[in-house]
């Protein structure tokens, strides 16, 4: 089985029900549409996109295209190139060469990687909340809070706040058979796991998350 993502949970609880280990890739429209994927003969890495595909080469690069340092914990947006790219967005140049630098694509997506060579997707670059001066990424605190038994499904957002400038919120539904957890009790599940500046202070139930046609959460809409 293949999948773009998944969290450590949604890997742990497939192989108990199923007897299967899933495989992870990586890709865009925009790299027709594979880039990575985990290595057939290697122990696959939980929550890891794998290694470019034959033919493609990755980095991670800051704002300015220049290549982040070769650090498993140096983290940069994902840059892209090799045949699978596409030659440009039709009939928008400009979107264009914001994308697309000496063949190499850029993104969107913020990742690091380790000594193997494996990257890890961090989160998109534009869903990163600065708490207080601190980077935050949402997936991190996302897969933390899916671990509690009481949690079917969750998006962390920032929030407008007067002297943080943003505040870490988590949107919940809640497994039906756990009706009785509480805002205080999510928030407390947080901040055993999480560091100080990370885990969401905020915390709204919904019956249901707006969702994509291919099932991604519209965190715009929240």
């Amino acid at each position: 089985l293949c999948t773009s993502t998944g969290s450590a949970e949604v890997h742990k609880n497939f192989k108990e029900r199923f007897g299967v280990t899933i495989l992870e890739g990586y890709g865009l429209s925009e790299t027709s549409p594979v880039a990575s994927f985990s290595v057939f003969g290697e122990e696959p890495k939980v929550g890891s996109i794998g290694k470019p595909i034959p033919g493609v080469e990755m980095k991670l690069i800051d704002s300015e295209w220049n290549d982040v340092p070769d650090d498993p914990e140096a983290i940069g947006e994902i840059a892209i190139k090799g045949h699978n790219v596409m030659k440009g967005y039709y009939d928008r140049p400009e979107a264009t060469a914001e994308a697309i630098s000496d063949g190499w694509f850029r993104s969107g997506d913020l990742a690091k990687k380790d000594a193997d060579g494996y990257y890890f997707i961090v989160d998109r670059s534009k869903d990163m909340i600065i708490r207080g001066g601190y980077n935050v990424y949402p997936r991190e605190i996302e897969e933390v809070l899916m671990s509690h038994p009481a949690v079917s499904l969750v998006a962390v957002i920032g929030v407008p706040h007067e002297s943080h400038g943003e505040e870490i919120k988590a949107v919940v539904v809640k497994n039906k058979d756990h009706d009785d957890v509480s805002e205080a009790d999510l928030v407390a599940w947080g901040k055993e796991q999480l560091a100080a500046y990370k885990y969401p202070r905020v915390v709204e139930f919904r019956d249901e998350l707006p969702m994509t046609s291919t099932g991604k959460i519209l965190k715009r809409e929240l």
